[in-house]
Order: C-alpha cells, then sequence, then structure tokens
C-alpha cells in the first residue's frame, strides 16, 4: 500500500493493482473495496468528508468514489503515456488538483467531471521534463504547496491556478509534505531531510530527524504531534514540529504510510500492505 486517508471514521489505503482496502476501527481489521474499476498502481488517495472521495495513480487515472471508498468510478486516463500522478488534493467536492511525473498538474472545478492541464513553473536551463511533483497538502489559510524532486516546492494562493516555484536550499527530492496548526510548514524526503518554514514558504531551515533513511510520509495526531515514516522501519515523532525523536521498527520494514487514529495510534503501511496498527 501506498496511501491512506480518513473518510469521516473510516481509514482508506491505496495500492498496487487498483487494490482499496477499508478499516472501520482504527486499522484493527480491513476489507477490500466491492468494486475499483482499475488494475494500476494507486499512489495517493483523499476525502473532503466521509463519502467523497479522490484515488490517483499509473497511467493519469483519477477515481471517484461517493460512498466513502466502497465503489468507485474512473473519472480520468491518458493511455498515450504511463504518466502516473503521485498526489491528488481537493479543498471541497468541487475543486481538486493532481500532480505527478514530469510536472504532470491537473485540476477541476466540477468534481473531477472534467479536468483541464496546469501550466508549471519550470527551472531555467531544466530540460523539457519539468521536475516530479510527489505531495500535494495545505495549510489552514488555503495556500497549496506541493513537494517536489530536486529539493524544490511549489506554491499556490488562487487554488492551483497560477504555481510558483521556490529552492529551499536542499538538493535531494522531497517525497512528503504537511503544515501544522500554526501554519509553519514540513516537507521531508531523501537520506531522512526534513525542512521547515514559518512564512507561506518564504524561507526554509533545515531540521534534524534523527534518522538518515528517506522518509515517505508525513501525518498530524490530534493532539498536535507530528509522525513521519520511511524506508529501513523508520518512524519519527515530534509534538512541536521542530524537534524530533527517532523510533526505527526493529524489523526495518520499509514503511510507505502512515495515519494516525483518534485514539493517538497510528496505523502503518508498506509495500507489501498493512503492517499494524499501534
Amino acid at each position: 500500500m501506498l496511501a491512506v486517508a480518513r473518510a469521516g471514521s473510516r481509514s482508506v489505503a491505496v495500492g498496487d493493482h487498483g487494490t482499496v482496502i477499508l478499516s472501520d476501527d482504527d486499522g484493527k481489521t480491513w476489507r477490500q473495496a466491492k468494486d475499483v474499476p482499475t488494475r494500476v498502481l494507486l499512489t495517493s488517495v483523499c476525502f473532503v468528508d466521509d463519502k467523497q472521495g479522490w484515488a490517483v495513480g499509473h497511467w493519469g487515472e483519477i477515481l471517484h468514489t461517493e460512498d466513502g471508498g466502497e465503489t468507485w468510478k474512473l473519472q480520468r486516463t491518458d493511455t498515450s503515456v504511463d504518466q502516473p500522478l503521485f498526489s491528488v488534493y481537493f479543498s471541497d467536492a468541487s475543486h481538486g488538483i493532481a500532480v505527478g511525473l514530469w510536472s504532470l498538474a491537473v485540476r477541476t472545478a466540477d468534481g473531477g467531471a472534467t479536468w483541464e492541464t496546469v501550466k508549471m513553473p519550470t527551472l531555467s536551463g531544466a530540460d523539457k521534463a519539468g521536475p516530479n511533483l510527489y505531495e500535494l497538502f495545505a495549510d489552514k489559510a488555503g495556500i497549496l504547496y506541493i513537494a517536489a524532486e530536486l529539493g524544490l516546492v511549489f506554491k499556490s494562493s488562487d487554488g492551483g491556478q497560477t504555481w510558483s516555484l521556490i529552492k529551499t536550499g536542499n538538493k535531494g527530492s522531497f517525497w512528503a509534505g504537511l503544515a501544522l496548526a500554526d501554519n509553519s510548514v514540513l516537507v521531508a524526503g531523501l537520506n531522512g531531510k526534513i525542512w521547515r518554514s514559518t512564512n507561506a514558504g518564504k524561507t526554509w531551515s533545515e531540521l534534524t530527524s534523527g534518522v538518515t533513511a528517506s522518509i515517505t510520509d508525513l501525518t498530524l495526531s490530534p493532539d498536535g504531534s507530528v509522525i513521519g515514516v520511511g524506508l529501513e522501519g523508520a518512524v519519527i515523532n515530534s509534538k512541536d514540529g521542530v524537534n524530533f525523536t527517532a523510533s526505527p521498527r526493529p524489523d526495518r520494514e520499509p514503511l510507505t504510510a502512515a495515519l494516525a487514529t483518534a485514539k493517538g495510534g497510528v496505523e502503518l503501511f508498506s509495500k507489501d500492505g498493512v503492517v499494524g496498527a499501534k
């Protein structure tokens, strides 16, 4: 499994071969979704409430559910080129954006019935293919961010219509991002790097994560604590979003996604499936 999201009190995780699994007990037990009309690798999932959600994956596919992940319908695919989408974010049931390989970005204003391509800024002197865009997220003010490769972050203040490119100072890819309650922004990725901005992305500073393994996901607990997971069983925690402690899993299982539960636990996932809940 590569991604997980909350649909009300339900957890919905997605992964290879079009797999979608659901849990209604904070990850203790899981079941397959009833109808998923794809076999591609699904890379990201998001929900705006307990019913409406979207998932994206390879071949630029976008799927939509109206029943909390039980059944899905295909909204978009592009078989002319396998340009996968890596992340999807909806601010409400109408407005959403998905991003992926080579700066692919598409947006919708009608719940995914139609999608239009968004032109993304590029690095001067770069080749034709733009940087890969790995994770979309938003802060409380509705500002959108994308954690991207080459230490880049993209930012939009108009719902994803236009974007600016920000160089953080990091050289490696960012695979995960998160906005905190105080509107500070975290991005994390290759070699355990975590960078933080407290001024809407204008400037960035590097934090100490406590791990050198690449960080694949960040999740926010109900109490505001940050939990990060990554390769080599990496698990990191921070109560303030600044100071992190590491508590890697003894089995060193490469972790791909995490979701904090309402009771203060966390659901953990790897490429092979559900690792467990703690």
